[in-house]
């Protein structure tokens, strides 16, 4: 009886194109989103209070999507383990693209009371369920697919769909303040971001769909059947021997989130406000931050390769630690030039803790678990970190009148990174083998 080839293993190359495009368009809708909520959700969906207390409403909303990301990753993480990567990856894009189109044909409050903001949110939980389940699809694929020696820079690329989705949901929303009226912008510009994502969504399903599952699956799929052995529930598996890694992976991640929404969605609230500057200055500053940033994040990932995931992570969270009392400083120069260095900085820091991120947090588990295991320690870690904080640097702001409570609270974040990376062993060398569950260690 003669064997059923198996069919042609992807490219390299095109799999990380698959994972960037598709991650970058993800990052795009739930970052319009952050956006929107600093600029014209407050105004159009609880128009009935001061403009500081509508930013808080509207990061509440902001928050919840964070909120749904666990439950996502637990759900994809799940079903990813025992069915494979890819079918859990296209439904992540379809679902974020149908939250996002649906946003823009809301109607307001004006229009139609309460219910605004109550649908509002239960878009932005379905945002957050789906960007739950995109992130740890993403990296494994590529994890999955690459060689060894230089996982690191390839899982990186993913990554780079943050600031890749950032830069182009600021860059619309940039070109949209210049060319319109800010009356204009608030009755119906506002509108085009959101269905634009339509257009992009049928783009990321046509390259996904292009590509084949993660080879290291198939294979533990393909010996788990001839052993009989079936993972019922990997993410009780997870909880059970790898809890510690799951930990980890959540410190890992509260300085590296916490710094870069505040760097992201908090400055538009800050130069808006206090500085008294027109959004177009943190627009700007966003997005030429965000292209270096994207540029740089893959160099970081590199990096690790070289140095290890553990010293360019815990670089990054030092420095982001530090730079966050220059930061404010420098925004309050109310110089653009000045704003958008600030800016940079700040991404470039966080590149360095974001960019090994993909490789460390796929190498801490094993195949069977790896979806559930990288993803339930990232998303919890979003909740309190990512979804929190421009709500808590709002109202820290408000409190205080000044913004030096929000650089304290970056730089505890940058600490937590700092500990929790410390006490993790290297995983640089750590193999993707086929079932192998990695020992739980810490040093």
């Amino acid at each position: 009886m003669t064997q059923e080839p198996k069919p042609e293993r992807t490219s390299i190359s095109r799999i990380i194109g698959a994972s960037l495009v598709g991650t970058t368009i993800e990052w795009y809708d739930f970052f319009l989103y952050g956006s929107a909520a600093a600029l014209v959700f407050n105004k159009l969906f609880f128009p009935n209070s001061d403009p500081l207390t509508g930013t808080l409403l509207a990061f509440g909303t902001y928050a919840a999507g964070f909120g749904a990301r666990p439950l996502g990753g637990l759900v994809f993480g799940h079903f990813g383990d025992k069915v494979g990567r890819k079918r859990l990856l296209v439904l992540s894009l379809l679902l974020m693209g149908g939250a996002t189109c649906a946003m823009g044909l809301l109607p307001t409050y004006a229009s139609v009371g309460i219910a605004a903001p109550i649908l509002l949110t239960t878009l932005r939980l379905v945002q957050g369920f789906a960007l739950g389940g995109e992130w740890g699809g993403a990296v494994l694929i590529v994890s999955e697919h690459g060689s060894p020696q230089r996982r690191g820079f390839w899982a990186s690329w993913p990554q780079a769909g943050a600031p890749g989705g950032n830069l182009l949901a600021t860059g619309v929303l940039a070109i949209l303040a210049a060319v319109q009226s800010d009356q204009a912008f608030l009755d119906w510009g506002w509108r085009i971001p959101f269905l634009l994502s339509g257009v992009l969504v049928m783009i990321g399903l046509w390259i996904r769909l292009s590509v084949t599952e993660s080879p290291v699956f198939l294979e533990a799929a393909e010996q788990a059947r001839r052993n009989s052995a079936v993972v019922r529930a990997p993410i009780a598996r997870v909880l059970r021997d790898n809890w510690r890694e799951v930990l980890i992976s959540m410190g890992a991640r509260m300085g590296e989130n916490t710094a870069y929404y505040v760097i992201t969605a908090f400055i538009l609230v800050y130069l808006t406000g206090p500085v008294d500057l027109p959004k177009s200055v943190g627009l700007n500053a966003v997005l030429i931050g965000s292209i270096v940033h994207f540029a740089t994040i893959p160099l970081w990932g590199a990096l690790s390769d070289r140095w290890g995931r553990r010293p360019v992570i815990i670089m990054g969270a030092l420095g982001s630690g530090a730079w966050a009392f220059a930061f404010f400083g420098l925004l309050d120069t109310a110089s653009p030039v000045v704003i958008t260095l600030a800016t940079t900085v700040g991404l470039v820091l966080h590149g360095a803790m974001y960019g090994p991120q993909a490789a460390f947090f796929t190498e801490l588990f094993g195949t069977q678990v790896r979806y559930s295991g990288a993803s339930i320690g990232y998303q919890l870690a979003s909740v309190v970190a990512g979804g929190l904080a421009p709500l808590i640097a709002t109202a820290l702001l408000k409190g205080y009148g000044t913004a030096v409570p929000v650089a304290l609270y970056v730089a505890a974040g940058a600490a937590l990174t700092v500990i929790a990376t410390a006490m993790s062993r290297e995983t640089r060398a750590t193999g993707l083998g086929s079932v192998a569950e990695q020992p739980s260690q810490t040093v």
